[in-house]
């Protein structure tokens, strides 16, 4: 497969808020990758562990920021499994050289429109099979507005590490949703509330459940309204979302520049 996206690609994507290539990296670099996030999940659990972590509590979810990073654990009793740690890049050097693959970063450049790179962020999402919580509908958009004076230009890229199914939680998309820019989230009166797209906007005829091989990669819009199910199964389904900005940008959480070597 050629790295740059073809112009069919390319209009499939702005129409549909997604593209999705399968199979763009084999299973060895899969396993290796796999490797990757089980050194984090045992780094972050014993960083957790000491003092320099700081705990806080969202709609009674646990969060905790330590060197540099934030840690969601799961939710409910599943305080000992991890959901999501951002960022990661720099926590394992597998990772670190994954941000600069040309056949993420390649068609990145043609969706910013941009002849440079530089990394906005990079969420593990550990969906730990038989306790992996789902997500509500939601655009990433929102989170980044405060953040970012050019959230237009943030596309996302998912590269899965296991098969995605349904019934593992695979994601879910809402068709052509990101044509609408930021829409308003709910008034639920939670603290988080209003990060979720606001239900009466969702038009869940072009519901989409995005299943993939693991080594598949998917392209996303950051206004693109998506989530996904509970992972009930006995498989995960863990993934990395690489985000990328124009270059010489500072990355989100981490006041550094990423720059993207191609």
């Amino acid at each position: 497969m050629a790295l740059a996206l073809s112009s069919k690609e390319i209009e499939t994507y702005r129409e549909n808020g997604y593209l999705l290539r399968e199979r763009l990296f084999t299973e060895d670099e899969i396993s290796n990758l796999r490797l990757s996030c089980e050194f984090v999940e045992s780094q972050v659990k014993e960083a957790i562990k000491t003092d320099r972590a700081r705990e806080y509590h969202l709609d009674q979810n646990v969060f905790l920021d330590v060197d540099g990073y934030t840690v969601q654990l799961e939710h409910n009793k599943h305080l000992d499994r991890l959901r999501v740690v951002e960022p990661v890049d720099n926590l394992d050097e597998r990772f670190d050289r994954l941000v600069d693959d040309a056949r993420l970063a390649t068609p990145a450049r043609q969706l910013v429109g941009v002849p440079n790179l530089a990394l906005w962020t990079a969420k593990l999402n550990f969906k730990s099979h038989g306790v992996g919580s789902g997500f509500g509908w939601h655009q990433d958009s929102p989170y980044w507005m405060h953040d970012c004076a050019h959230v237009d230009l943030l596309p996302n890229v998912m590269v899965n590490f296991d098969d995605s199914k349904v019934e593992n939680g695979c994601l879910r998309v809402i068709r052509g949703s990101h044509k609408g820019g930021i829409l308003p989230g709910t008034a639920d009166g939670s603290q988080l509330g209003g990060f979720y797209t606001n239900p009466s906007l969702i038009d869940e005829n072009q519901e989409v459940a995005v299943e993939a091989v693991a080594g598949s990669v998917l392209f996303f819009d950051p206004h693109l309204v998506h989530g996904s199910g509970p992972n009930l199964s006995a498989n995960s389904r863990r993934a990395i979302i690489l985000t990328y900005q124009p270059a010489d940008f500072e990355m989100l959480k981490r006041a550094c520049v990423r720059n993207i070597s191609l």
